[in-house]
């Protein structure tokens, strides 16, 4: 099995890395790309160290045209790149496993969580999106709870880490609260001991992070007709994402029901002992791979109504983890 991680030196590209080993991946030849200047430098995995190449030396005419088929390449290298790239590589036999946005509306591009619609990753043309990290951790929990209860509407808010925006927003980020400059900016805006939106392009409408939610629960849950109101706020953590969820049933639910489900569902961990400090937090759910859920309450505004709060790493359930465990799918 060849493997491919182009973006490796990105902070997705770094922890595809380290899931691949972490999770005993079965590799064979191991590929590292990104642009060019990042060339030469050097990534340890599994005891060997690999040079990154520069992504522009893999033409479909040169060295790794003969390696290509049957490959699996993860991209994390941006929308652009993606869209130059991932098309070739497809052509040329691998299966490119996308975390940019570029191909998740795509109607011939399957959007894949594994505990959600591992099947639609087996109808591939070559290409498999890797959906919106808030957007991944968000069907994870909604899928059992549709499956037993029927989900008529949802309402969430999301508190995300400036790490969803890659390296700058933590570099702004950590700048800012050490009283520097910061040498790059995700938003106009100050991130320490404040809370930003995502871009707006219309005074009256969703942020492109709100539309990209509503949109994508849609598809990968096959609920086209799914009722869902979203608001993204980032605010100044560095890993991480929660979620405030409000959900209304076709059928009747409560907290303890839906608990029950809950822990049955694989990729979920339940922390729901809120009397005695015991709920879902962003510092203590980095590094990890589950969605935890907790906070499980009543919501009396509907007949059939129900509010939990949801958090998970970003940077691996919400991108790396989620790309590998699509791999291990078409394994």
């Amino acid at each position: 099995m060849h493997i491919l991680v182009v973006g490796a030196t990105g902070l997705v590209g770094r922890t595809m890395l380290r899931v691949l080993e972490e999770r005993n991946f079965p590799v064979d030849r191991l590929t590292l790309l990104a642009s060019p200047r990042s060339a030469g430098i050097v990534i340890p995995f599994r005891g060997e160290d690999y040079p990154v190449l520069p992504l522009d030396e893999a033409t479909m005419t040169g060295p790794l045209k003969a390696l290509l088929p049957k490959s699996i390449a993860l991209f994390s290298a941006g929308g652009s790149v993606s869209r130059e790239w991932a098309p070739k590589f497809a052509a040329a036999g691998s299966t490119a496993i996308d975390n940019s946005s570029c191909w998740r509306m795509d109607p011939n591009v399957p959007l894949v969580v594994p505990e959600v619609n591992a099947a639609d990753a087996l109808t591939n043309s070559g290409i498999i999106a890797n959906p919106n990290c808030s957007t991944i951790q968000m069907v994870v929990a909604l899928k059992p709870l549709h499956e037993a209860f029927g989900l008529k509407r949802v309402v969430v808010s999301t508190y995300q880490s400036v790490s969803g925006a890659g390296q700058k927003g933590v570099d702004q980020l950590r700048d800012e609260i050490a009283g520097r400059v910061p040498s790059s900016r995700i938003t106009e805006h100050t991130l320490a001991y404040n809370a930003v939106f995502h871009n707006i392009a219309e005074a009256e409408g969703g942020s492109e992070e709100e539309i990209k939610m509503q949109r994508e629960t849609r598809r990968i849950m096959h609920l086209p007709d799914l009722r869902i109101a979203v608001t993204c706020v980032r605010i100044p953590v560095t890993g991480g994402h929660a979620e405030s969820i409000a959900i209304e049933t076709e059928r009747p639910i409560t907290p303890s029901a839906a608990r029950d489900v809950l822990a049955a569902a694989p990729g979920i961990v339940i922390q729901d002992d809120p009397a005695n400090g015991v709920y879902p937090m962003p510092l203590s759910a980095q590094d990890t791979d589950p969605v935890y859920v907790g906070r499980l309450r009543r919501d009396d505004s509907v007949e059939n109504g129900l509010m939990m709060w949801v958090v998970s790493d970003n940077l691996r359930k919400g991108a790396a983890t989620n790309a590998v465990q699509i791999a291990e799918t078409l394994m």
